[in-house]
């Protein structure tokens, strides 16, 4: 895994993707798959007894109580991570003054990531930082801190656009 993708693990995103992954998992199997998770199960099975007992067809209820808890996990996955929450309620906890709304280093430190030269040079390159940049440790920050947040937006982060320009 790269820096980047530590970052979006220090601010909670895969926590928000774990939590899907068994949840579809159960609900594409089939009615045995299903049946033996009892907990993601639970709803798909009555609500197949009952529409069979309607007289509907099996694979169209399967399809539409298959698909509403996908649906209703994926927006959970996709939803957006506070990313100002998360980071003020870190800056609030840390005895540093740390100005992560306008400093790489200081987004780096709430985190409780490396934040030298070397560590961000290396995070500028994954982010493939134009080279003219990477000499200029104090232009490469700027242009890293937007990357950075910028990415985090990307991925799911609610960051106010403000500090995206």
């Amino acid at each position: 895994m790269g820096l980047f993708g530590k970052i979006l693990d220090k601010l909670g995103f895969n926590k928000a993707e774990a939590a899907p992954s068994p949840a579809s998992t159960a609900t594409t199997g089939d009615q045995g798959a299903a049946a033996a998770n009892p907990t993601p199960g639970l709803t798909p099975p009555p609500a197949q007894s009952q529409t069979q007992a309607q007289g509907q067809p099996q694979a169209q209820p399967q399809v539409q109580t298959q698909g509403q808890p996908q649906t209703s996990a994926q927006p959970q996955a996709m939803s957006m991570v506070d990313v100002v929450a998360e980071l003020e309620q870190r800056a609030a906890a840390n005895p540093q003054k740390l100005n992560w709304r306008t400093s790489i280093v200081d987004l780096l430190k709430l985190l409780d990531m490396d934040s030298s030269l070397e560590a961000r040079k290396e995070l500028a390159a994954e982010l493939d930082c134009p080279q003219d940049l990477m000499g200029d440790s104090a232009k490469m920050n700027m242009w890293l801190h937007k990357a950075v947040l910028k990415r985090i937006a990307a991925n799911g982060g609610n960051v106010p656009a403000d500090l995206l320009d």
